[in-house]
C-alpha cells in the first residue's frame, strides 16, 4: 500500500483521482485535500471522471503520483503501464476507504517521535582508578538492564551530574552486550571520571515512535 512512500522523502503525498461520477470525484477529493496538515502536503494532481487509462499512468509517472480509482478500474495498457513502471493503483468504492488509507499512508510519512526509555539502574558500589583508562566502577544491576549501546546518567542523591555512554562493560573480565538486574558488572564511561561510590547510574534509550493522525 502506498510502496513508495516513507518517512525521511519530500513531504508531499501527490494522489490522482479517477471516478465514477463528478459528484464522487469532487467529493474523494475534498476529503483527501483535508488530511493535509503541516509536516504532510496531499496534492490532487489531476482528477477527472472516467476509467484509468494510459495517459493516466503517464502522468503518474511523471509527478510520483499514486492512482486513485473510485468506482472505476484500468483498461489492459493502463494496468500494464502501471506494472512495468511500479505504479501505485488503488480501486476503491467507498470513500471512507480511500480516506483511511490515504491517512495511513501520510501516517508513515510524519517526523517521528522520539521518547525516552529508561531500562536499568545499577549502583556503584566501588571505583578503580587505572591509569591511561581512568575510573572503573564495580556495579550491582539494581533493576533492569544495562546495555553496553545505550545512554546514562549520572545521579548523586537523585541529582543529574552527568549524561553520556558507557566505553566499556564487563562481566567479569569479558566484554558484554548488556547485564540484567542482581548481576554484577564493571563498566568505563566515555569521558567522565568523576564517579564515586553510591553514585546510581540510569540507562536510557531513545525510541522513535510511529505518528499517526488522530
Amino acid at each position: 500500500m502506498f510502496g513508495h512512500l516513507g518517512a525521511g522523502e519530500v513531504k508531499t503525498l501527490p494522489l490522482i483521482i479517477k471516478a465514477d461520477v463528478q459528484g464522487s470525484q469532487e467529493a474523494l477529493a475534498s476529503s483527501l485535500l483535508k488530511l493535509s496538515n503541516d509536516e504532510v502536503k496531499v496534492q490532487i494532481v489531476m482528477a477527472g471522471v472516467g476509467g484509468i487509462s494510459e495517459s493516466d499512468v503517464n502522468l503518474a509517472i511523471a509527478s510520483k503520483s499514486v492512482v486513485i480509482g473510485f468506482n472505476v478500474r484500468a483498461d489492459a495498457g493502463a494496468r500494464k503501464q502501471a506494472e512495468n513502471n511500479e505504479i501505485d493503483v488503488r480501486y476503491y468504492n467507498i470513500i471512507y476507504d480511500a480516506v483511511d488509507e490515504v491517512k495511513a499512508a501520510i501516517g508513515g510519512m510524519l517526523t517521528p517521535d522520539k521518547r525516552e526509555e529508561i531500562i536499568g539502574n545499577a549502583e556503584i558500589r566501588q571505583v578503580f582508578r587505572v591509569s591511561k583508562i581512568g575510573a572503573i566502577a564495580g556495579c550491582m544491576v539494581t533493576s533492569g538492564v544495562v546495555r553496553r549501546s545505550a545512554k546514562l546518567r549520572v545521579l548523586r542523591d537523585n541529582v543529574v551530574i552527568f549524561t553520556g555512554e558507557l566505553e566499556s562493560l564487563k562481566r567479569f573480565k569479558d566484554d558484554a552486550k548488556e547485564v540484567r538486574e542482581n548481576f554484577e558488572c564493571g563498566l568505563n564511561i566515555k569521558g567522565y571520571n568523576e564517579i564515586v561510590e553510591g553514585d546510581i547510574l540510569e540507562f536510557f534509550e531513545i525510541k522513535e515512535v510511529a505518528r499517526t493522525l488522530g
